[in-house]
C-alpha cells in the first residue's frame, strides 16, 4: 500500500463514521491538532503511541500503523502555485508579506532562518460581530546562518551584531 492510499483508506472511514478532526484529534491525542491532522493526511509522522491510537481508532493493520510512524514525503502532491483557494491564499501571504517578514526577522536576530521543525502553530476562532476571524499562531526556533570557515574573531553565526 502507498502512503497516498492510507490517506484516502483514513478519510473514508473519517467520512463513514461521521467523524470530525476535532473527535480524531481528540482520540488520537499526544500532540497539536495541526500535527495529528496533518499526520492523518501523511504529512507528519506520527510517534509510536500516537500511530497506535490511530490504529485502534480507525482499525488499521500492524504494518498501516508502521506506515504512519514512517517519515513522509512532506508536502508530496501539492502542486505550486497551489490551485485551492484556501491554501493559495496561504501561499499569497507567503508571496505578500514574505519579504517584509525576512527583513524584520533578521533585523531583530540576524541573518538566519525561522525554523519549520522546531516550530508550533496554534489554530483558533475568534467571535467577531463582523465574521469570525481565523487566528494562526506560529512560532520558530531562530536558526542562524553558520558562515563556514569563519577563523580568527570573524563571526561564525549570523546572530544579530550589537
Amino acid at each position: 500500500m502507498k502512503r497516498s492510499e492510507l490517506t484516502e483508506k483514513l478519510l473514508d472511514i473519517k467520512r463513514e463514521k461521521g467523524w470530525t478532526w476535532k473527535t480524531i484529534c481528540g482520540e488520537i491525542g499526544g500532540m497539536s491538532p495541526v500535527m495529528i491532522t496533518g499526520g492523518i493526511l501523511g504529512h507528519h509522522k506520527m510517534t509510536k503511541p500516537m500511530a497506535a491510537a490511530a490504529a485502534t481508532l480507525f482499525g488499521l493493520s500492524k504494518s498501516e500503523q508502521a506506515m504512519l510512524n514512517e517519515v513522509p514525503m512532506r508536502g508530496a502532491g501539492t502542486e505550486m502555485p497551489p490551485t485551492d483557494p484556501l491554501i493559495y491564499r496561504f501561499y499569497e501571504l507567503v508571496m505578500i508579506n514574505g519579504p517584509a517578514w525576512k527583513v524584520l526577522i533578521e533585523e531583530e536576530f540576524g541573518d538566519g532562518i525561522m525554523s519549520a521543525i522546531d516550530f508550533d502553530m496554534v489554530m483558533e476562532r475568534l467571535a467577531d460581530p463582523k465574521g469570525d476571524r481565523v487566528k494562526i499562531t506560529m512560532s520558530g526556533k531562530f536558526l542562524p546562518f553558520k558562515y563556514y570557515g569563519a577563523t580568527g574573531n570573524a563571526q561564525a553565526l549570523g546572530y544579530k551584531e550589537e
